[in-house]
């Protein structure tokens, strides 16, 4: 028996409405590059090991340069915005030691708001980052994180 021939009608018989590209299939249109792919996990950015970062100097300076890169092919954050945020990761890191890990949860707040209202897509990895930081509770990474959003600003000017 002879498969039927699909044809541009739908189910009920009427013709389907062209919308420029082949027919569905699968819940993608693979026409038009569209990567909703059941067997595709959407890209996000990289992950920062933070042990990594608080180990090797160059692994976090290539980690500056590639946000950076991706800041500019992104979003439209200004300079000011990095600065304030910056300026408030060098307070927390300054905070008492008893105060620290609390300040780094209200700057992860902080940068989860700016991210949200500015459609700073480039920085979700510094705040999953911070996440890590400040799960781990430690001077140095700390001490660590604060270099990177220092390199950050450095090399967005």
């Amino acid at each position: 028996m002879a498969e039927p021939q699909q044809d541009a009608r739908n189910r009920e018989g009427r013709p389907r409405e062209d919308r420029g590209g082949p027919p569905r299939e699968g819940g993608y249109d693979r026409g038009r590059g569209d990567d909703r792919r059941p067997d595709r996990r959407p890209e996000g950015p990289p992950e920062i090991d933070i042990d990594k970062l608080v180990a090797d100097s160059l692994y976090l300076d290539n980690q500056a340069h590639g946000i950076v890169s991706r800041m500019r092919d992104m979003d439209s954050g200004t300079k000011s915005q990095l600065r304030r945020l910056y300026n408030a990761v060098r307070r927390a890191c300054r905070a008492p030691e008893n105060e620290r890990q609390h300040e780094f949860v209200m700057l992860r707040a902080r940068l989860a708001y700016t991210i949200a209202r500015h459609s700073l897509r480039s920085m979700d990895t510094i705040e999953k980052l911070l996440l890590q930081v400040t799960r781990k509770n430690d001077q140095r990474g700390y001490e660590r994180f604060r270099d990177l959003f220092e390199a950050i600003v450095a090399y967005n000017e």
